[in-house]
């Protein structure tokens, strides 16, 4: 095998690597990437890297990914076993080298060289997790959504009704010892046991997208998006002044049609609060058949409620008796442990919920996902 040949599939197995990582890369995109790296010079790695940014990234926001897998694959990994001494060198060397960026102005005049490392993307991404959604830039956010995706929720077991067969634990499986019996005409010679199947139990997010938690709303519609694509059974729902089922809208592949068709159906996005009603609403039409039987139901809003107490008071009670947790997600909350409800109603709700989390931010959104799995 030529050396060309040796180092077109490198650049093979640097897109598959970036299909990993979640870029959709096909076969005529690594060719163009081959063809454009072979234009060029292919022993700078300044070349390298901008010939894939042009021909394998097509949206602004894969530009992290791929600039996180350039620097893993072409700076820090070592060669697999396979490799040439040539390709060792090469990649040894391009292990301390700093990519030049020139910096041009609409003018065409270009500024002095300016030096990028690759390497920075992690203490950013750090710095984005600990800062609050409401002091963001829009580009920041872009970001931060992106990672979101990565964010998984893992709710807790529950024994169901249905039995498998089970080795060592559970009770005696009469029915299964007696088909046996009946098969063989004999006696069973081992003692057949069976235990309760477990399920992770449906999870509801409830988000409020009025005019208080504008600098929120977005950002944990997008969790819960994210949430809901990572399967299992997950129910999402919007409120202001009425409640608005946002699961179907949440079903397509593209997150950016996805957000804009959840909002279109919000008639009320941003507007007012009604908690009460919105709660009551979801008891009575979805609560009571089902949808929250056995769930988690995770309430994301401040408490600042302009609708009648009482219906609130009333509409707690009626959901803590049909699902297993609620769980009320309050940005106001922020890193204070020892935070204690202010609005009114946080104090009305607040006798019937068993935990009160924050999620203002990348962490403290990644501690609740965390700590899901342990709440009893």
């Amino acid at each position: 095998m030529s050396e060309g040949d040796e180092f077109v599939q490198r650049l093979a197995r640097f897109g598959h690597r970036l299909r990993d990582a979640g870029l959709s890369i096909g076969s005529g995109d690594v060719l163009n990437y081959c063809e454009a790296v072979a234009a060029l010079d292919p022993s700078d790695l300044r070349d390298l890297y901008w010939g894939g940014r042009t021909t394998l990234v097509t949206r602004r926001d894969h530009i992290p990914i791929y600039d996180e897998t350039f620097r893993q694959f072409f700076l820090q990994q070592p060669a697999p076993e396979d490799d040439t001494e040539t390709e060792k060198t090469q990649l040894a060397q391009s292990s301390s080298a700093v990519l030049e960026v020139p910096d041009a102005d609409p003018g065409g005049e270009t500024e002095e060289p300016t030096e990028t490392m690759l390497g920075l993307q992690g203490s950013t991404v750090e710095i984005w997790r600990d800062k609050s959604f409401s002091a963001c830039t829009p580009e920041e956010l872009t970001e931060v959504r992106r990672i979101m995706e990565s964010i998984r929720l893992t709710p807790p077991l529950r024994k169901t009704r249905r039995r498998q067969p089970s080795t060592a634990k559970g009770q005696p499986d009469m029915r299964r010892m007696t088909r046996n019996m009946i098969r063989t005409r004999q006696e069973p010679l081992t003692l057949l046991r069976a235990s309760r199947k477990s399920r992770r139990r449906p999870i509801v997010l409830i988000l409020d997208v009025s005019g208080s938690m504008s600098d929120y709303s977005r950002n944990l519609l997008q969790f819960a998006y994210s949430t809901h694509r990572a399967g299992g059974r997950v129910e999402v729902f919007c409120f202001g002044t009425r409640l608005t089922r946002v699961t179907p809208a949440l079903d397509r592949r593209n997150p950016d049609d996805a957000m804009a068709l959840a909002a279109a159906q919000v008639t009320d996005w941003g507007g007012g609060t009604h908690i009460g009603e919105s709660i009551n609403e979801f008891v009575r039409r979805w609560g009571r058949r089902g949808t929250s039987r056995g769930a988690i139901v995770v309430i994301c809003s401040d408490g600042l409620d302009t609708g009648d107490p009482g219906i609130l008071a009333d509409s707690m009670e009626r959901l803590s008796r049909v699902c297993h947790r609620i769980v009320w997600m309050n940005p106001h909350k922020g890193d204070d442990e020892d935070f204690q409800p202010s609005t009114l109603g946080m104090l009305v709700a607040a006798p019937y919920v068993d935990t009160i989390v924050s999620g203002h931010n990348l962490r403290s959104l990644g501690n609740f996902a965390d700590d899901l799995q342990r709440l009893r």
